[in-house]
């Protein structure tokens, strides 16, 4: 049955369309992670295609080398790029209005006033579902999650299979992990500066470590107060954060400790953002599945959906760290 005022249908898909852009921004803009993404030019879509390729620098030119006068000068090919390949997943929000309610909000402003309501949720809920898959391991939701960071910054880093590639067989693609237990405000010092020092590579060196609150109490405890910068790229946009070496230090719990949005229990990932990539595909980040109506065959009521396809990429798993301190 067709809803009981179509004109209000179009108000429902049009106002769904007009805040598509303002939703992504919002996602964008409430997460350290996207933001620093963001602030580095790596948020890019993709347009196409059946896997989401990441190019990648994983060996030095054989070629080079010292020579003198008339030396022959060695020419041969020299593999140094590939690039790891990544599955499109797929996330979407119904926004669900019934006839009832269409009738209950006569007249337009009425009617934005319970979309408001409405897309004001959905919006937070995309947020919380594309945050929750920052951190994921990929394979909740029969694997249909986003590949986060758990599956990029792993604890068992030589063990199975990411982007395609076997860190077993290539060494290039581990990244540090510190599986451990006991850290307190006199040890998780050492523990930091040794994970730093396992990931830096002349300039190359991380940019972001995201903590939970546990890491984030023992390392500010360890901290002497003329020690405690913060950055004003990240804590004045609401991101609380101090410094380590040079790296935001960025808490990603507070209240949501409990929650599954924020960081893992127990857990600090030591992030180089030059390598990590955020890829929302050109025609589906954070719009309207469909601009047309969408009815329920067998209820006074129409749905549109937001959706959102893409995944989280890296192109340097060897940059990245993580420390736990669950073991």
């Amino acid at each position: 049955m067709a809803p009981a005022n179509p004109n209000y249908s179009d108000i429902l898909a049009t106002t769904i369309e007009n805040r598509s852009r303002q939703l992504a921004d919002n996602v964008t803009n409430n997460n350290a992670i996207l933001k620093k993404l963001s602030m580095r030019g790596n948020i890019k879509t993709f347009s196409g295609g059946t896997k989401i390729l990441q190019e990648m620098q994983y060996a030095e030119n054989s070629n080079a080398g010292w020579y003198s006068g008339y030396d022959i000068l060695p020419v041969g090919v020299s593999e140094v790029i590939s690039a790891a390949e990544y599955s499109i997943k797929q996330a979407a929000v119904p926004v669900v209005c019934s006839g009832l309610e269409m009738l209950q909000n006569a007249g337009k402003e009425r009617m934005i006033d319970l979309l408001e309501g409405r897309l004001t949720n959905a919006e937070a809920t995309m947020q919380n579902l594309i945050a929750e898959g920052l951190y994921s391991d990929g394979t909740a939701a029969g694997a249909k999650q986003i590949d986060g960071l758990q599956a990029a910054v792993d604890l068992t880093p030589a063990v199975g299979s990411y982007g395609g590639i076997d860190p077993a067989t290539f060494t290039f693609w581990r990244n540090y992990a510190n599986d451990t237990s006991g850290l307190d405000s006199s040890t998780i010092q050492g523990a930091f500066n040794t994970a730093w020092a396992n990931l830096v590579r002349g300039s190359d060196m991380p940019d972001l470590i995201m903590v939970d609150n546990s890491m984030w109490t023992l390392y500010v405890e360890s901290l002497q107060a003329l020690q405690r910068f913060t950055s004003p790229d990240t804590g004045d946009l609401g991101f609380p954060s101090v410094k380590f070496m040079g790296a935001d230090v960025v808490l990603d719990g507070g209240i949501y400790q409990h929650s599954r949005t924020g960081a893992p229990a127990g857990t600090a990932y030591f992030l180089n953002t030059k390598y990590i990539h955020y890829r929302p595909h050109s025609d589906r980040n954070m719009v309207p599945l469909s601009p047309n109506k969408r009815y329920a065959t067998n209820q006074d009521a129409e749905v549109q959906i937001i959706g959102w396809a893409g995944n989280l990429t890296c192109s340097g798993r060897m940059f990245q760290g993580v420390i736990d301190n669950n073991a």
